[in-house]
């Protein structure tokens, strides 16, 4: 999962993202709460995990404009504050968990893939059936049917396909896009993901009158979402 990580103790920074590394996460880790809004205006991830006191605007300030935004991603907060009125509030602000530091490595891993689970951004099985409106997609056999005709995609338009099918109604950046299906961990300037998407809107014929569109979201991304009739 790609998850960005508020902590100003520099010594736990690198604890923890050593941690969710060794998992196989990708980690996005910032100290200042400012900078961390900054980034979530610009990609998107799969979870956040929060300190409270970090300089300039506290964890807590920033999962209230988090959730102000409309942004529903996964939060769990991991903090020093053990008080029942601080962790009350912190769940009612929109968090989803609440860790006391000291974290153990084991619980905060098997939490945080709790929380993808539940948010349905876990990893996928290879077999399996998933419909999305008109679209089947087996899984096992990297197959998907508009009408239950196959249509013919190269495993590039596949593999983008399926993320945005189990994604639907996520706004996803081009970024967390080539990390995703590519496995592209540094940002590039690049015109590959448009390119893709303009290729499986034509090939799945993904447009209003079929029941869903793939939405552009000017210098973000994209997402695929229903289209009320």
């Amino acid at each position: 999962m790609r998850i960005a990580y508020l902590e100003d103790d520099h010594a736990q920074a690198e604890l923890v993202t050593h941690w969710l590394r060794e998992a196989g996460h990708t980690c996005t880790h910032l100290s200042s709460g400012r900078e961390f809004m900054s980034l979530l205006r610009r990609d998107t991830f799969d979870l956040l995990v929060l300190d409270w006191e970090v300089p300039d605007m506290s964890g807590y300030a920033v999962l209230g404009e988090v959730r102000a935004s409309g942004n529903k991603t996964p939060v769990l907060f991991a903090t020093q504050r053990d008080d029942e009125s601080s962790i009350v509030g912190a769940l009612s602000q929109g968090a989803d968990d609440y860790m006391v530091k000291p974290v153990k490595q084991a619980e905060l891993l098997a939490r945080l893939t709790a929380l993808g689970r539940r948010a349905g951004v876990a990893d996928m099985d290879d077999q399996g059936m998933m419909t999305v409106g008109p679209w089947t997609i087996d899984r096992g056999r990297r197959q998907i049917f508009l009408d239950e005709e196959p249509v013919k995609l190269t495993d590039k338009d596949y593999e983008l396909a399926c993320y945005l099918f189990q994604n639907v109604g996520k706004l996803m950046s081009r970024a967390h896009l080539l990390e995703k299906v590519w496995g592209i961990m540094t940002p590039i300037e690049s015109r590959t993901v448009d390119v893709h998407i303009s290729r499986i809107r034509r090939s799945l014929q993904i447009r209003p009158e079929r029941g869903y569109r793939i939405k552009t979201v000017y210098q973000h991304g994209y997402r695929l979402e229903p289209v009320d009739e």
